[in-house]
């Protein structure tokens, strides 16, 4: 692992077509987020493409929001965001022989200050992480009624 980046990996039943749709998709975020800090977008923004913009409602304690832009993509490959803040939250998707994705979920603090990483966020973005990764999952693998059959992951 790359230094001042934390990252956590699940393989997932489903097309990287279909977790891409989900992650890319703002008005989705509180459902698989880990951390407790997602709480809706702001707006009804449809999928990123790249250099979307996209705002979010947020809750650390106090409410308060952001306002984030794709500074990376890759279309069912690669997404990533960010805010005011100079860190990077990356998503990348490898498809598997399998028919299963491996999806890593980054959290890049290369940029931030010496004080932000003493105050332990690397390690509660690690634990948000370890959270959401399996929300995710869970998601991506439910049924839908446009898989035509009960139990089809895609």
């Amino acid at each position: 692992m790359a230094k001042h980046q934390v990252s956590r990996s699940v393989v997932i039943d489903a097309s990287a077509e279909r977790i891409f749709r989900i992650i890319s998709d703002p008005r989705r975020h509180h459902e698989f987020d880990g951390s407790g800090t997602v709480q809706r977008a702001r707006c009804d923004a449809g999928p990123l493409g790249p250099g979307s913009r996209f705002g979010m409602e947020m809750r650390m304690g106090l409410r308060y929001r952001t306002a984030n832009r794709v500074v990376e993509y890759e279309e069912n490959r690669l997404i990533a965001w960010r805010h005011a803040g100079t860190h990077i939250w990356r998503w990348r998707l490898e498809p598997l022989d399998d028919g299963t994705t491996r999806v890593t979920e980054t959290f890049d603090y290369t940029r931030m200050s010496a004080a932000y990483i003493l105050i332990g966020y690397p390690a509660r973005n690690a634990r948000g992480i370890e959270q959401t990764l399996p929300r995710l999952k869970r998601l991506a693998e439910e049924p839908t009624p446009d898989d035509g059959a009960v139990g089809s992951a895609e």
